[in-house]
């Protein structure tokens, strides 16, 4: 008897860590979490940590920068806060990258502010002599000035796989496991034809990634975006993966691109091929609507 009480315990413990590592059953979330699969190489961050990775990265994108950018900075932020938006620091460092307002970096409020402080890291990045070239530990110490400079250079391989999946090199890595949005009342359409869940994702797509939507359907809450010109599919991939990093604080719950479709409601799938999909360069992104 007491052998088949361990037998249970031990498999249904078995199951459990199973379950809790694969983050769904089927489409009912457990977990929530996102993901980045490069080249055989896959890593996972809590939403919120993405969330900020993503915001990093679409900024280097708006701005014309390497993805090379995007990796020393996305492995500064791991380094000094672990992706979080922290409100405390070393002494009066705040924020993403721990910047200090005694230093320079701006103001308390400008520094809890992701898309200013990232600004402020690349405007002094891109004044660093061949930053794309250099080792990243040694990059991020030109901009830091960090007491342990080495410590960056720990957090390569995820930034690059990151950065890699949200600049759009590298379509289709990126997914999300996610609870359902928060329930609310039905949303209603403004004079703008959006909704207000739609009209708060366009205000951060515009600031984000530098791009206007347009309203898709006559529900107020799905936004075309289109890009265009040579480099226009990797461009609707990276704005494509910051709808899905950014679902979690933005409600977003389905995202359309290139022939394929992420669904917030079924965790279990990522990404998958649409028989009919957008034209080539053109994201969908839905947000919730109603209860």
């Amino acid at each position: 008897m007491k052998a088949a009480v361990v037998l249970i315990v031990v498999i249904s413990t078995g199951v459990a860590a199973w379950v809790w590592a694969r983050g769904s059953i089927g489409s009912l979330p457990i977990r929530p979490h996102c993901t980045a699969t490069v080249n055989g190489v896959s890593l996972e961050f809590d939403p919120d940590q993405t969330g900020s990775a993503a915001t990093i990265t679409t900024l280097a994108v708006q701005r014309g920068l390497p993805a090379r950018a995007a990796s020393i900075a996305i492995a500064t932020a791991i380094q000094e806060s672990k992706l979080r938006n922290i409100k405390y620091g070393d002494r009066d460092s705040l924020g993403l990258f721990q910047q200090r307002p005694s230093q320079g970096w701006g103001t308390p409020e400008q520094i809890l502010d992701p898309v200013y402080a990232t600004g402020a890291f690349y405007d002094a990045l891109v004044e660093v002599d061949g930053y794309q070239d250099l080792p990243i530990t040694v990059a991020a110490q030109k901009v830091q000035r960090s007491a342990y400079p080495e410590a960056y250079a720990d957090h390569e391989p995820e930034a690059r796989v990151y950065a890699s999946a949200l600049t759009g090199h590298s379509p289709g890595s990126l997914t999300c496991v996610l609870m359902a949005p928060q329930r609310n009342t039905e949303q209603v359409r403004g004079a703008d034809g959006l909704t207000a869940r739609a009209r708060v994702l366009t205000r951060a797509a515009s600031r984000e990634t530098g791009r206007s939507g347009v309203a898709a359907d006559t529900t107020g809450s799905t936004l075309r975006y289109t890009t265009a010109g040579r480099t226009g599919i990797r461009l609707a991939w990276s704005l494509a993966h910051w709808a899905v990093a950014r679902a979690y604080d933005l409600d977003v719950v389905r995202v359309q691109v290139d022939g394929q479709e992420w669904r917030r409601s079924r965790p279990d799938q990522g990404w998958t091929k649409l028989p009919e999909g957008p034209s080539a360069g053109t994201v969908i992104v839905q947000v919730a609507n109603g209860t």
